[in-house]
């Protein structure tokens, strides 16, 4: 999702994005027909861990592209004007409350906190909205929900998502609060026009934008649906066990394994409750740290925030993460 007035910055979904979905699809068919997967085991469970990851994340994915849309259209940045008359140290936990309310994912909270953080908004605020809100929004929280259904770890997933993702995300505003918005943000010379009108109509640019954010989101969806399978096919199992009931290690595993996938926050808990290897506490590090860090936000940051914030972020999500995830570990096993 781009920010209002930054179009430009998000290509319409084009002819090419188009044809490359419809060949990828006519050479899974081919590949389909020509293996018969159901002669041979191991392609069979792949298929069928890999289809029942898409099957239950891409409504996710399809909901939060459209609400992702509907923010960036129709909902006006005088809409966190409050938070910004908050006293200071209210400002942190407010605006990641705040993500209930706007359903954006990772990669649209980006540009949206920049915006709330030059229209006056402290930067601590505007950098702890961005990292709660896809991890806190409804959406999110509905399909962890989903996922988790009927485990006995129902609850220490969803609320413990939800618990340990607005204290990292606080802890992280409250690291890089002290910087003002001039030091903190990269000039950006489309800051001056992203205030005109634009004179295209709403409808159409909310459908461009529901497009590209379903494109988008859909294709991180696919690569991780397609790892996620890979991983519990072709892996001995023996060592994936091993490697989940190590303490420290599992939790660290499970943080580099979202970070390289770089999944979005709408279909994540559906590709962590695949491993059933790893225990709660590595499951939740992967959904906390997924939403604030994975491959595609490191080039985000870098681009919008000056030099040293993607270290920071790095520093403070892994360590509060960890910490945090480490209790867990100790007081429900």
């Amino acid at each position: 999702m781009a920010v209002r007035g930054a179009d430009r910055a998000t290509p319409p979904v084009g002819r090419r994005s188009v044809v490359v979905a419809v060949l990828l699809l006519v050479g899974l068919a081919l590949v389909l027909r020509l293996t018969n997967p159901e002669q041979v085991p191991w392609l069979q469970n792949f298929f069928i861990i890999f289809g029942s990851l898409l099957i239950e994340a891409l409504p996710f994915v399809l909901i939060g592209a459209f609400a992702s849309a509907a923010i960036e259209v129709f909902v006006p940045a005088t809409a966190f004007a409050s938070i910004a008359k908050l006293p200071r140290p209210l400002q942190l936990p407010c605006a990641a409350v705040a993500g209930m309310a706007f359903p954006v994912c990772e990669c649209g909270s980006v540009p949206v906190a920049r915006r709330l953080a030059l229209r006056g908004l402290a930067p601590g605020a505007a950098v702890t909205f961005m990292l709660a809100a896809p991890i806190l929004n409804p959406i999110v929280i509905a399909s962890t929900v989903i996922a988790y259904r009927g485990r006995d770890t129902f609850w220490i997933m969803v609320l413990g998502r939800m618990a340990l993702g607005f204290i990292v995300a606080v802890a992280v505003g409250w690291v890089v609060g002290a910087r003002n918005a001039g030091d903190l943000l990269r000039p950006d010379p489309d800051d001056e026009d992203e205030d005109e009108d634009e004179d295209e109509p709403r409808w159409q640019r909310f459908a461009g934008h529901l497009g590209t954010d379903f494109l988008f989101m859909a294709k991180f969806l696919l690569l991780g649906a397609t790892v996620s399978a890979a991983i519990q096919t072709v892996l001995p199992q023996t060592f994936v066990s091993h490697v989940a009931s190590l303490p420290v290690v599992s939790l660290l595993a499970m943080m580099g394994l979202a970070f390289v996938l770089s999944l979005c926050s709408e279909s994540d808990a559906f590709v962590a409750a695949s491993f059933t290897q790893f225990g709660p506490s590595a499951q939740l590090a992967f959904l906390v740290s997924g939403p604030m860090l994975d491959m595609k936000l490191a080039a985000l940051y870098a681009g919008t925030y000056s030099k040293g914030f993607l270290r920071t972020v790095v520093f403070a999500v892994v360590a509060v993460t960890l910490a945090g995830t480490l209790w867990i570990s100790v007081v429900w096993g």
